[in-house]
């Protein structure tokens, strides 16, 4: 998240700031030490300091909530990559989804269960308390404020707990996650606008905010969920570059150009299959500069193939969000698609993808 800093670990997780934070924090700690003040037995600046611990402690409810998703998370084998404390609570960023319904329910309820304990902790100290009017007026504080983080969190809509709860089921349903963050972020628009209308009529700007997060989060959350769905539903192999730069070792460098460069698309390199049209190496245009041209027919592709670099293939029935995914995590720009035989059927480009998704959408 732009905006913040890290401040260290938390059991392995790196832990982070944003700058909003402090502007709460500030808030919290006016609005509960003016409340403190009214005990006679807290003078001067007492009661600002107790506020501004009471404001933290809230914090520390709000990161316990994020660690519960978080533990849950590790336990499944998600990498936790941060959790971040902003303006409107925290957020842990899973390095991936769960791989099932059932598994996506447990780190989604995971939070606000362990606001739900905090909440019977307080409450139970509140009771212990109750000969000290400050200590139970705070605990009695920290109860209602971790009951109304986890009903607040259980609204059913993205990207609130509830909303990935609502994903959980739907997608156990439907037997498709994308139609659960889409069914889940149309509810979270929903009540992105309920919160948005109500803050306006009583006021409240704290509402008139909270309504306009969940309504950019949640219909960020349905678009990216419709975009995964329809590249979910494409194999690798319908989304292949035409006329792939795939070229036989065993052809000479005369045919080599006549047939597959002059008059052709400008390709930089291409592969090198064998006779059985398996990958062998790569060849650079460039590279036949260092052959005299009247010798390009007795010299083979084989004798100029270099090692290929690719560390990682895809199969033909693999779906294009799988090959946008290798993209975008091993910063890299193309594929090569190879069947389990081994034999290379194509190459899918990174710049290629959008062209034809543009192409599908117009034919379709």
């Amino acid at each position: 998240m732009q905006g913040s800093f890290r401040v260290g670990n938390l059991f392995g997780i790196p832990f982070y700031v944003h700058f909003s934070w402090f502007i709460v924090l500030g808030l919290f700690t006016l609005t509960y030490s003016s409340d403190l003040a009214k005990f006679s037995e807290l003078s001067g600046l007492m009661p600002l300091g107790l506020g501004f611990i009471v404001a933290l402690l809230l914090f520390a409810s709000v990161l316990a909530h994020e660690l519960g998703h978080s533990f849950v998370a590790l336990r499944q084998g998600i990498d936790v990559k941060s959790i971040t404390l902003f303006l409107f609570g925290g957020v842990a960023s899973l390095d991936r989804e769960s791989k099932t319904p059932g598994e996506a329910f447990w780190v989604a309820i995971a939070g606000p269960l362990v606001s739900f304990l905090l909440c019977a902790v307080f409450t139970g100290l509140n009771f212990a308390t109750n000969t000290s009017p400050v200590a139970a007026a705070i605990t009695g504080l920290l109860a209602a404020i971790n009951l109304a983080l986890a009903l607040f969190n259980l609204i059913p809509g993205l990207p609130l707990d509830g909303g990935n709860i609502l994903k959980a089921l739907v997608w156990k349903i439907t037997g498709n996650p994308y139609k659960g963050v889409e069914f889940a972020g149309k509810a979270g628009q929903i009540f992105g606008w309920l919160a948005i209308i109500s803050g306006l009529f009583t006021g409240r700007f704290w509402t008139v905010l909270i309504g306009i997060f969940l309504l950019q989060n949640a219909g960020n959350a349905s678009q990216s969920a419709k975009v995964q769905n329809k590249l979910a539903a494409i194999t690798a192999e319908e989304a292949m570059t035409p006329n792939s730069p795939i070229v036989s070792a065993d052809i000479s460098l005369r045919e080599f150009a006549n047939e597959y460069i002059i008059g052709k698309r400008e390709w930089q390199k291409f592969l090198v299959v064998d006779e059985l049209g398996r990958l062998t190496g790569e060849i650079q245009i460039s590279a036949m500069r260092s052959i005299p041209t009247n010798e390009w027919p007795q010299v083979l592709v084989r004798e100029l193939m270099q090692p290929v670099n690719f560390s990682m293939a895809i199969k033909p029935e693999q779906s294009l969000l799988d090959v946008v995914m290798l993209f975008e995590q091993n910063q890299i720009t193309e594929l090569p698609v190879i069947s389990d035989k081994g034999v290379v059927m194509g190459l899918i480009e990174k710049a290629g993808i959008i062209g034809f998704l543009q192409q599908k959408a117009v034919t379709s």
